[in-house]
């Protein structure tokens, strides 16, 4: 019989950090984000959402968490959910209250939209492992494939990038989605990698059920290649390999995730 949480999902197998416990600090019905990316596996964005609020109690956060069977087997405790996880303004407070309870390393997976905000950055730094989004190489890019909330602009997304990287001590990791709107694009790409000097670039394409077709393993190898002569590790969906992992609710977890 399966254990009925509300705001944390998984474990689940992720292709960059194992068995991954999800934790949502948003936890609404409608996702909350201030992108609608066209190949969103949770569908698309039906109002922006761009100021920071408290949507989940750090206290019912660490309750659920307190619960987990003792034997759950967690590499990475990863904040990502039904939208963009910086939005919650309590984000910091529930990673402070949880590094006093667990010791596994904190993931956090962001669309880099607030990472302009020194107090985003502040509380992103506070984590073990930061996978930033970067999709776009200009900002008419980011309106294509990200359709941004109002106001948001890629300069000061790679700025805000920039201003992290030298503040953070844990590893930084860029994930670009590619689709057919930005794979004929490297060169722009490498060059913000090289600007922004990640631990890892991870190499993605849309996997899960969406309305945007995946590229190729074909494809995706001869991009990967192309950022194989930079001095980092370069991963790629296709090739990494997967955890078998079992989570403690499918149905929550269906929610955050898609297919």
């Amino acid at each position: 019989m399966e254990i009925k949480y509300k705001y944390i999902y998984g474990p689940v197998s992720s292709w960059r950090l194992g068995s991954s416990l999800g934790i949502d600090l948003l936890s609404q019905n409608e996702k909350i984000c201030n992108f609608n990316c066209i190949y969103c596996q949770l569908g698309k964005t039906q109002r922006y959402i761009t100021e920071r609020k408290v949507y989940v109690s750090v206290e019912k956060i660490i309750n659920e968490i307190k619960s987990l069977p003792p034997d759950l087997e967690i590499d990475y405790y990863t904040f990502s959910g039904r939208g963009e996880p910086t939005l919650a303004k309590n984000f910091g407070e529930v990673v402070e209250a949880l590094r006093r309870i667990k010791r596994s390393p904190i993931a956090v997976l962001t669309n880099s939209s607030l990472i302009d905000k020194e107090q985003v950055r502040d509380e992103l730094a506070k984590v073990d492992f930061v996978a930033l989004k970067l999709d776009a190489y200009s900002q008419n890019s980011l309106k294509k494939i990200n359709q941004q909330a109002p106001g948001i602009q890629l300069s000061s997304i790679i700025e805000g990038i920039s201003r992290f990287r030298k503040q953070f001590k844990g590893r930084l990791a860029l994930q670009i989605m590619f689709i057919e709107e930005n794979k004929d694009h490297i060169d722009e790409f490498i060059n913000l990698v090289k600007r922004i000097k990640p631990d890892e670039v991870q190499i993605n394409t849309p996997l899960r059920l969406s309305d945007v077709e995946p590229l190729s393993k074909d494809e995706i190898t001869r991009i990967k290649e192309r950022f194989d002569e930079l001095d980092m590790d370069i991963v790629s969906v296709y090739e990494t390999k997967h955890k078998e992992v079992k989570p403690l609710s499918s149905e929550e977890t269906l929610k955050r995730r898609g297919k």
